[in-house]
């Protein structure tokens, strides 16, 4: 009998359209299924809190479609290195299967892994899977990394296009000795005293047949309105793909193929958000410091203020601008937030309380299922001004005019701000303009059962577009 090859599991956690998984399972050889959890090698950027209890999951997910086909999925935790070092040994492997990542720490380590393997006589073998177009293969006409995201999306689009789906391999030969795994509850990945993961239970199911059911819907009844719809906060206008794609339950190759309409006014929409998508992750292998650093580094100099109350009150959905609130609560409740609604409460945090778009980001990372380095860093520095692309720095937010357009009934903020359910629809945005009859037979005190707006929305912007001004000079 041949060597067992080692499969390693990362952000690709499914069987379908799985390079690395089909390629080793074609290698003839027996396989080792491995997932490895690195907090170590990720540093300050380890999984949050609520990518945690989404990978439980869909580790729960993965070893069940695996032993349906004869194998099994080892769990280890630890420097990978290590890990290596001790399932080549136990096993007698001689070849290791991966699919890339993009992350500064992630692609180091696996320098280093493929490295040790191969002067131990180990083959390595890396596969492109998680992105449409492989980073640093599309450049400028001077040869450089694109800065803007239009042409950008027109090189990926003139660019010959992604192959079809593999097909899910319909069973495997596993080594006749699996290593030992670790028992996945005893990760303590789950939460417990408090368990504050009620509400994702109930707007979530994890997996990549959930996955696939979640696209197929979509492609079927959704984008071809995905343009019209995708700004309004109370309607299923969005995909709502972004945590199966980060932890790789469907990939992107599968979504490009299911939009069988692409140029469509809805498919075209939608494939660019994807293209998006791309663009933060070809940015950050580009730039690797751009979590920790403006791209534009004249922010480096940018007047920020330390307000550990207001920074407190955003947190908490309390700012007293319901659109923020309702968007911070669903955060806290759900794992996941609205695209429109993060735009507002980015812009908010930043522009209208000069907080540190890094405070904000290391929020998102920690509270969001789909926390991305690539997605979350890139994106804060777009609503920050600081980043490629960026939005100009006079974009300030209205949160209550952005309520009123992208939320006109108050159906958001009724969902995720109680406390104003019964308000009238004309100052469900505006309560502090609410004719106090309206308020108290809708039960609202302000400054007692919903706060009085922790700054004004004028003055805000007075305030920031000075700052921006004091940057530059």
């Amino acid at each position: 009998m041949s060597a067992p090859a080692i499969v390693w599991f990362r952000n690709d956690l499914r069987i379908a359209d799985n390079p690395a998984l089909t390629a080793a399972a074609h290698s003839g050889a027996p396989l080792v299924a491995l997932y490895v959890l690195d907090d170590d090698s990720a540093g300050d950027w380890r999984m949050g809190a609520a990518a945690r209890w989404w990978l439980h999951h869909s580790l729960a997910s993965l070893a069940q479609s695996l032993a349906e086909r004869g194998l099994s999925l080892t769990l280890r935790r630890g420097r990978s290195h290590y890990v290596f070092e001790q399932v080549v040994a136990e096993t007698g492997a001689g070849a290791v299967y991966w699919n890339r990542l993009y992350e500064p720490w992630a692609m180091r380590r696996d320098e280093e892994i493929q490295s040790q393997l191969k002067e131990d006589g180990v083959e390595t073998h890396c596969f492109h899977e998680s992105l449409l177009f492989e980073p640093g293969k599309l450049r400028n006409k001077m040869g450089e990394v694109f800065r803007v995201f239009t042409p950008f999306w027109r090189a990926c689009l003139a660019a010959p296009p992604p192959a079809p789906p593999l097909p899910a391999p319909k069973k495997f030969d596993a080594a006749p000795l699996p290593p030992e795994s670790d028992d996945l509850d005893a990760w303590r990945l789950l939460p417990i005293n408090p368990d504050w993961a009620g509400g994702m239970r109930k707007v979530w199911l994890v997996g990549e047949s959930a996955a696939r059911a979640e696209l197929a819907e979509f492609a079927r009844n959704h984008v071809a309105d995905y343009k019209a719809e995708r700004d309004f906060l109370g309607r299923v206008g969005v995909s709502r793909l972004s945590p199966h794609l980060h932890f790789g339950e469907v990939s992107p190759r599968d979504v490009w193929h299911a939009i069988t309409e692409p140029d469509s006014v809805g498919g075209a929409a939608y494939l660019r958000e994807l293209g998006w998508r791309e663009f933060c992750h070809h940015l950050l292998v580009a730039h690797g410091d751009m979590p920790e650093r403006p791209l534009d580094k004249a922010f480096e100099r940018f007047p920020y203020r330390h307000d550990v109350d207001a920074l407190d009150a955003w947190r908490k959905g309390e700012t007293g601008y319901p659109l923020v609130d309702a968007a911070m609560r669903e955060l806290w409740i759900t794992g996941w937030m609205h695209n429109r609604a993060r735009l507002v409460a980015a812009s908010f945090l930043i522009k209208h309380l000069l907080i540190d778009w890094r405070q904000g980001e290391r929020w998102f990372w920690d509270t969001l299922v789909d926390a991305d380095l690539a997605n979350n860093s890139a994106n804060w520095q777009w609503v920050a001004g600081c980043g490629a692309d960026a939005a100009p720095y006079f974009r300030i937010f209205n949160p209550a005019l952005q309520g009123e357009k992208f939320d006109p009934d108050g159906a958001y903020v009724r969902r995720f701000v109680p406390e104003l359910a019964a308000l009238d629809a004309r100052y469900i945005h505006r309560p502090w303009q609410a004719p106090e009859n309206l308020l108290r037979d809708a039960g609202v005190r302000l400054g007692e059962t919903y706060p009085r707006p922790i700054v004004d929305h004028a003055t805000a912007r007075a305030r920031a577009l000075a700052a921006f001004a004091e940057m530059r000079r």
